[in-house]
């Protein structure tokens, strides 16, 4: 039977609109810092520079529309989303946070870095970021922007985006079937059970995945578990409840599941880590 919950009224908050937020040819990279409560959302919005976010506390989700793919992301404290410039996203806070964003001049960066990816967060960097908050044009500040800027370049990749397709130009049973994951993955875990409900055969939505959003389907539920399970998880439910509500018979799955694909166990991004 499908579970239902009640849809989170979400909060909008302004986008930081600072005239002198962005950053410049003599200062390439700006950093800002600012708190926002569970359930605001920063409206679909973009920017002339690239940014790099994420919080210092708490948990947020930031989604891109990118070309015909829409992605989403589930961002803890040890990760960051890197966002190309002219780049259409928004973000929605799912757990107190402190937001910290950088924004990079177009050219500080390599040109190819083109397509939105999650970055790995360094105890170094982390302390970089907080070090340019507020800092003022200097030698110093030259010095910390260089090594913030190598730092980013050389960080470690993770893959925890979800691919959706686009709301308009996307397949639209395609759309209902990963929406219906996303909503509760537990509720069916083979691709083939899934197919009768949005009207297509298991190879046809196979195909569609790869043609659509570059994956398998097994691959693309990973991330949408994920996504599924941080979330609860910085709320501080129970591991137990959480492998349960992913479609796992057991802890252990889960666990080296989660371990696996997010380098740390569960257990590290539960409340009580969240914040440290």
């Amino acid at each position: 039977m499908t579970r239902t919950t009640k849809p989170t009224r979400l909060h909008p908050v302004q986008s930081d609109l600072s005239p002198d937020r962005p950053p410049t040819r003599e200062r390439p990279v700006r950093s800002r810092g600012r708190a926002l409560a569970m359930n605001a959302h920063i409206e679909p919005h973009q920017h002339a520079w690239s940014q790099f976010s994420y919080c210092a506390s708490g948990l947020m989700q930031v989604t891109v529309t990118q070309g015909e793919r829409e992605t989403t992301f589930i961002v803890p404290p040890s990760r960051a989303v890197w966002i190309p410039p002219q780049v259409q996203h928004n973000v929605v806070v799912l757990e107190n946070a402190e937001l910290r964003t950088v924004d990079i001049a177009p050219t500080a960066l390599p040109p190819d870095w083109t397509e939105c990816r999650v970055l790995v967060v360094s105890t170094l960097l982390r302390e970089l970021i907080g070090a340019l908050q507020g800092s003022q044009a200097s030698a110093r500040e030259n010095a910390v922007m260089a090594l913030a800027l190598d730092e980013i370049q050389h960080a470690d990749t993770q893959a925890l985006g979800v691919p959706m397709p686009h709301p308009v130009h996307g397949d639209k049973r395609l759309r209902a079937l990963c929406e219906a994951v996303l909503r509760d993955p537990a509720e069916k875990n083979q691709l083939r059970e899934w197919v009768a409900e949005v009207g297509a055969s298991e190879r046809t939505v196979a195909r569609l995945f790869r043609e659509e959003l570059g994956t398998s389907y097994q691959q693309w539920r990973t991330q949408a578990v994920l996504a599924h399970a941080l979330p609860q998880l910085a709320r501080g439910v129970p591991i137990a409840q959480v492998a349960a509500a992913s479609g796992y018979a057991s802890d252990s799955a889960f666990s080296a599941m989660f371990k696996q694909a997010m380098g740390k166990a569960p257990r590290h991004f539960q409340s009580k880590s969240l914040s440290k």
